[in-house]
């Protein structure tokens, strides 16, 4: 070994090597395969500018779009325990779990928020698809429960963003519990005359569709949504009868009377102001206006 190996020969492979490109700048279109650059992608808030196919989105990456300012306050929620059935299968759940929060950077699959959204206080709840499918654990049960609290303490409306494939198995019957707590959760404000407001993201299936994501004073989807209890497939071997075309998707659900609105992401904000402002008996929202100056501003100016 000389200086030559040491010192020469790394420098001369260092400027000639090749740069490796990021892995991450583009994203493929799952409904049209349309390649779409990251930055892009980020500002249409990852729904696709060639077919408008609604990608997942994070709940914090959401609440950036949906609150003023993107300005919000995490709200705590307390930790159940770590592992209350001792479960394995191919992983330890402790593992799985260390391995979603290394993954998605939170610390569960429902991250609860508060702020200004159209000027009015707002509490929202919202379910990250990427955290082990979303799943309903005992986490979301007390997110759930800790939204409805925030909400009826500071008089504020909820809005819950569901996307789960169900309860989570891991956790078994301490997971199903969640469907009744959830239900209590939604009584508080139901009691306290607080509206409840449910967006249906892509998927929402399983436990979570039987309890708090159908109890909303009202439902909106994203569009193309997949939306139910039990897949399309258990159904039809269930009843030997073929389902009809786009069964168990937003627009499909609209039409026979289970949604509300079928409501675009971009426009979802928009939506949620007008319907919050109704149901809170405010005047409509005026685009574009400015808060009243202060009097004491105003003599200084002059």
């Amino acid at each position: 070994m000389n200086w030559i190996s040491n010192y020469v020969r790394p420098k001369i492979n260092s400027i000639f090597s090749r740069r490796e490109t990021p892995d991450n700048l583009w994203t493929k279109c799952p409904e049209c395969g349309t390649m779409l650059f990251h930055r892009e992608l980020s500002e249409a808030l990852n729904t696709c500018p060639s077919c408008d196919h609604h990608m997942h989105i994070t709940p914090r990456a959401r609440f950036k779009t949906m609150y003023d300012g993107g300005l919000f306050v995490e709200i705590e929620v307390k930790d159940p325990p770590a592992d209350p059935l001792h479960f394995k299968d191919q992983k330890k759940y402790p593992d799985r779990i260390r391995d979603a929060r290394k993954k998605t950077g939170e610390h569960d699959a429902m991250l609860v928020v508060e702020g200004d959204m159209g000027r009015m206080k707002v509490v929202c709840a919202g379910q990250n698809f990427s955290f082990m499918g979303g799943s309903m654990g005992m986490h979301v049960g007390n997110a759930i429960i800790a939204a409805a609290e925030r909400a009826v303490k500071l008089k504020a409306p909820l809005v819950l963003f569901s996307a789960a494939g169900g309860a989570r198995m891991q956790e078994g019957i301490m997971a199903l519990m969640q469907m009744p707590r959830s239900t209590v959760a939604v009584q508080m404000l139901k009691e306290a005359g607080l509206p409840y407001i449910v967006v249906l993201t892509h998927p929402t299936t399983g436990g979570v569709t039987a309890s708090y994501a159908m109890l909303g004073d009202v439902h909106i989807a994203e569009p193309n949504a997949l939306i139910g209890f039990a897949g399309a497939r258990v159904i039809e071997q269930t009843i030997r009868e073929k389902l009809p075309e786009e069964f168990q998707r937003a627009e499909y659900l609209l039409d026979h009377g289970i949604l509300d609105a079928v409501v675009h992401r971009k426009n979802m904000k928009h939506e949620l102001v007008t319907i919050i402002r109704m149901l809170m008996k405010k005047t409509p929202q005026v685009m574009g206006d400015l808060p009243k100056p202060d009097a004491t501003e105003t003599k200084a100016a002059k």
